[in-house]
């Protein structure tokens, strides 16, 4: 009798290096290691916010030490990550958001294109240093990975983008739930 396979989710955003890099780790042994792989993207910037943490970009130390550890890890586990102090002024000016929403409506709609849309957004913005909140470059996206074009009528014609946030929020709100367990003090 096999094993019971582990649930493993993967809360997420793509101007996270060390999400990128995680994420790659976590696809390519899901088999090996016999886990259920289920990925949730989740705005950072939102998480950031709302628990009254800084971006490691805003403190010093942490930004140098950043700089030099995602390169030795991104060599380590082979992910293309091209890492410079530029891309801390391109986080906190240009962030995700939009990017976001457009996998959060992948993953609400076509689930099984969740990890290369992903993958393609990481790579956008890690070794490419595109914007990737630009229509073009979602457009760009969805061109190479053939995804449908009812997605995008569907989710860039609202303004509102109502169903968008709600299920962004909701993927945002979930890893503060569990942070009271490895924070107990908060």
């Amino acid at each position: 009798m096999a094993a019971a396979r582990t649930l493993v989710e993967l809360f997420y955003d793509v101007v996270s290096p060390y999400s990128w890099l995680g994420f790659e780790v976590l696809c390519r042994y899901q088999h090996i290691w016999n886990i259920d792989l289920r990925f949730r993207p989740a705005f950072l910037g939102g998480i950031m916010q709302a628990t009254g943490n800084k971006p490691p970009a805003m403190l010093p130390k942490r930004a140098e030490y950043l700089l030099k550890d995602i390169k030795r890890m991104g060599k380590y586990y082979q992910v293309p990550v091209q890492i410079s102090a530029d891309d801390f002024q391109r986080i906190l000016g240009k962030g995700s958001l939009g990017a976001m929403r457009f996998i959060t409506a992948i993953d609400m709609t076509q689930p099984q294109f969740l990890e290369p849309v992903s993958r393609e957004f990481w790579i956008r913005f890690w070794s490419q240093h595109e914007d990737i909140n630009q229509p073009a470059s979602i457009l760009a996206v969805r061109v190479s990975l053939l995804v449908l074009l009812h997605l995008f009528v569907k989710g860039w014609k609202d303004k509102n983008f109502y169903w968008l946030q709600d299920r962004l929020g909701y993927h945002q709100s979930r890893p503060r739930s569990y942070l009271k367990w490895f924070h107990p003090l908060q």
